[in-house]
């Protein structure tokens, strides 16, 4: 944890200390900034519940052609990214070229997954279309009744925990400042954002000089509680809504390895369910998605209906050991797409907005902001994602 002395100044304060801020100031920091991060727990965030499922293709949804451009340009950096962070930190991120397998349970599911994949190659995107047969022949433990499945060899994963240790440890050999607090009002002066006032957070022991921190330029990345920062002017950006997700992981013991070699998705009962085997014998089955508001209480209803799903995807997963149940909090857009970029405050930009694709775009983002920070222009590739489109929706209405 950084020392802090009231009044402090930096180049670039990040508000928000997940995957999404300790990835941006990682690489802003890269670029010969000042950076400090405040958040009370470092690593925390929606990255310690999600599977990390790398799937910018069979996470498409009709309309969503800008964001699949951003989720590919992510994509392609994660496995250097991964490699940059493991040589620096010495720390696995739980990077695997797995491919995806997305299957079909019913007829109905085969005919929804035929559309996809034609979607697909209108887009020129690269997607094997399979018989039942061949894709319980990728993957045995399938059940009998598969359809059909589509199988996309770039879609990929990485374990968020470990992604999360890495950054932080990443950021700390590049000189960031990680205070531990909690930003509980922005100070904004003469029409510009100007830095923080700072408190403990919940669990937080307190740190002497707990006072104001401020910054060239600040960037607001945390998560679903982005827009509730006191002293944030009204309409500056929209509502973010968080969307719980209940996630379960099981244990693979060793005479059933390997139970399942890629990660495989299907929609059941119109949910869509996942399964992502780790290298080393954890198997993540997820995710519920819940508008309950900031609610992360696990429920027997959620953890029933993911082992009901997944059993019928896999029967054989009832033999295996259930070691942990969790539950977190999706930070959604009103377009489910992240905002990217400065905002109507000068001084101030935001990351964050990520909903479903958090894990998947945080190279991406940390790349794109950090060149907006330390040059002052806009990437084109976050043009699509820039905060003022509400702005300007709301205006035209």
């Amino acid at each position: 944890m950084s020392r802090f002395k009231d009044g402090a100044h930096t180049d670039v304060l990040v508000i928000g200390g997940g995957i999404i801020g300790l990835g941006l100031a990682w690489r802003t920091a890269q670029r010969g900034l000042r950076v400090t991060v405040v958040d009370p727990a470092h690593g925390g965030g929606a990255a310690q519940v999600a599977a990390g499922m790398l799937a910018p293709v069979t996470e498409l949804q009709y309309g969503e052609e800008p964001l699949l451009r951003l989720g590919i340009a992510s994509n392609t950096r994660y496995a250097d990214f991964c490699a940059e962070l493991t040589e620096l930190t010495g720390l696995d991120t739980g990077y695997r070229a797995t491919g995806t397998l997305a299957v079909a349970l019913d007829a109905d599911d085969k005919a929804e997954l035929s559309e996809l994949h034609a979607f697909h190659q209108r887009l020129g995107l690269d997607s094997q279309w399979l018989t039942g047969r061949e894709a319980r022949r990728l993957e045995p433990m399938l059940a009998p009744g598969i359809r059909a499945g589509l199988h996309v060899a770039d879609d990929h994963q990485v374990d968020g925990r470990r992604l999360s240790t890495a950054l932080v440890r990443a950021c700390e050999l590049a000189g960031v400042g990680l205070l531990r607090a909690e930003a509980v009002e922005l100070l904004v002066e003469g029409d510009r954002a100007r830095g923080v006032r700072l408190g403990t957070g919940t669990g937080v022991p307190p740190v002497e000089g707990w006072g104001t921190l401020t910054a060239d330029q600040l960037v607001l990345a945390a998560g679903s509680r982005s827009h509730l920062l006191p002293g944030l002017p009204a309409d500056l950006i929209p509502a973010i809504r968080p969307v719980k997700g209940q996630i379960l992981r099981l244990r693979i013991p060793q005479p059933y390895a390997p139970f399942l070699s890629r990660n495989v998705r299907a929609v059941v009962r119109g949910g869509h369910l996942y399964m992502v085997p780790r290298a080393d014998g954890e198997l993540v089955i997820g995710a519920t998605s819940e508008e309950q508001g900031y609610d992360t209480t696990v429920t027997a209803g959620g953890v029933y209906e993911l082992l009901r799903d997944a059993h019928e995807l896999v029967p054989g997963i009832t033999e295996l050991p259930l070691v942990e149940t969790s539950a977190g909090l999706r930070p959604g857009s009103p377009d489910n797409a992240p905002l990217l970029g400065p905002t109507a405050l000068p001084g101030l930009a935001v990351a964050t907005g990520h909903y479903r694709n958090g894990v998947l775009l945080t190279p991406v983002t940390a790349d794109l902001l950090a060149e907006y920070l330390a040059t002052g222009a806009v990437p084109a590739l976050a043009t699509p994602f820039s905060p003022s489109r509400f702005r300007v929706l709301e205006t035209s209405s």
